[in-house]
């Protein structure tokens, strides 16, 4: 009953008798759920990885709104979860800040440690957020795919500008000040369209 309600029992035991058992659950962020929601919304999958019993796992995953419950998991399995999911063809993102999520962190795609986590931690990972803030998960997320839309935008634009403009340069149909001035102007398009990342937020 204890671990369907999400929590974690535990005997009580007095001159080697059990005389009761005490329930105990973590609190749960109160913005966990919408960052959970916000995630999927754009399209990942999101799992829980975690030394909790499948009971505690599957009722939190579910007011979370939670897809994959790994459970039951020790210390030393995490990465190979990470494998698991990996072998299943899902690029992986790992959350964590413990000496033991770093083998996990190292494993998958991308590591993201909670800055205020251990430094094993934050060592192992791809990106270190500097907050205990779930949201800066989505943050981070959010910023990677507009970084490489810039970057896609600004690979078309050069592209785009080298192929209309090396023919003409090579036939002599394209004054080479005309030409100068527009790999200048391409430049600051490069650079103003990266610009525009300052406004992310």
């Amino acid at each position: 009953g204890m671990q369907e309600a999400g929590a974690t029992a535990v005997l009580v035991e007095y001159d080697g008798v059990v005389i009761g058992a005490v329930a105990v659950r973590d609190d749960l962020r109160p913005e966990a759920a919408e960052v959970v929601a916000r995630l999927r919304a754009s399209g990942y999958q999101v799992a829980m990885l975690t030394g909790d019993n499948e009971g505690t796992a599957r009722r939190v995953a579910e007011e979370l709104g939670i897809d994959i419950v790994l459970a039951d998991v020790l210390p030393g399995q995490k990465a190979d979860k990470v494998k698991e999911l990996q072998a299943q063809g899902k690029r992986v993102g790992m959350v964590g800040d413990g000496i033991n999520d770093a083998p996990a962190l190292t494993q998958a795609d991308v590591g993201f440690a909670i800055g205020a986590g251990t430094d094993v931690a934050m060592e192992s990972a791809d990106v270190v957020l500097m907050r205990s803030d779930p949201y800066d998960v989505v943050g981070a997320v959010e910023l990677s795919r507009a970084t490489l839309r810039k970057m896609h935008q600004n690979l078309f634009w050069a592209v785009a500008y080298n192929v209309a403009a090396i023919p003409l340069a090579a036939l002599g149909l394209l004054n080479p000040m005309i030409a100068g001035a527009a790999m200048a102007a391409s430049s600051v398009f490069v650079v103003g369209n990266s610009l525009r990342l300052r406004a992310f937020r």
